[in-house]
């Protein structure tokens, strides 16, 4: 048991505050840095749509990570449902520097397919991933501090929201690659 013991003390009120600022600065830096378009005309020599193919790989992983994890805690297995969460963050970490790396270097991509249930269908998931990928950091952030605090009640009762949310996200974030990619300007 003692990898579950707890590795950060309790102390909810500056761990909210830590939780709040990291989140709005990176909210507000993922919102500043995809409009800022400064780079789009360098020429790295590569595609640089390439981030975007990885971005979609790192979210299909991310979803198996998820699962796997949820899987391994119903077995209460709870070292590999820890170890699996935290390359689970830290893989969320990748896909955010990458994903602004895309937004700073590509072009803006418009849908360009017909207009009918398919545009559709991906605009409603386009806008859903969006609005939620946008609140799911502090909720992902507050349940790991939960559990790395030691306090796994309320770590079991925001899990219980967030890993769906999450879960959801990273399925959607494969989708919209694979809806938008056709429309890549190479």
């Amino acid at each position: 048991m003692g990898e579950l013991n707890p590795v950060l003390q309790r102390n909810d009120k500056k761990a909210a505050i830590y939780i709040w600022a990291v989140s709005a600065v990176i909210c507000g830096a993922v919102v500043f840095l995809t409009n800022v378009k400064l780079f789009q005309n360098v020429n790295l020599g590569f595609n640089v749509h390439l981030l975007a193919l990885f971005n979609a790989i790192v979210n299909g992983t991310v979803s198996l990570l998820l699962v796997a994890a949820f899987i391994a805690v119903k077995n209460k297995k709870f070292v590999l449902h820890k170890q699996l969460m935290l390359v689970a963050i830290v893989l969320s970490v990748l896909f955010l520097l990458s994903y602004i790396g895309h937004h700073l270097l590509a072009p803006e991509t418009k849908y360009g397919g017909a207009h009918d249930w398919v545009r559709t269908v991906y605009f409603f998931i386009l806008i859903t991933h969006i609005a939620l990928a946008t609140i799911i950091l502090p909720f992902i952030l507050f349940t790991a501090y939960r559990s790395l605090s030691g306090d796994y009640a309320k770590h079991k009762m925001l899990a219980r929201y967030t890993w769906p949310l999450w879960l959801y996200v990273s399925i959607t974030g494969v989708l919209v690659y694979l809806l938008i990619s056709p429309f890549y300007l190479v």
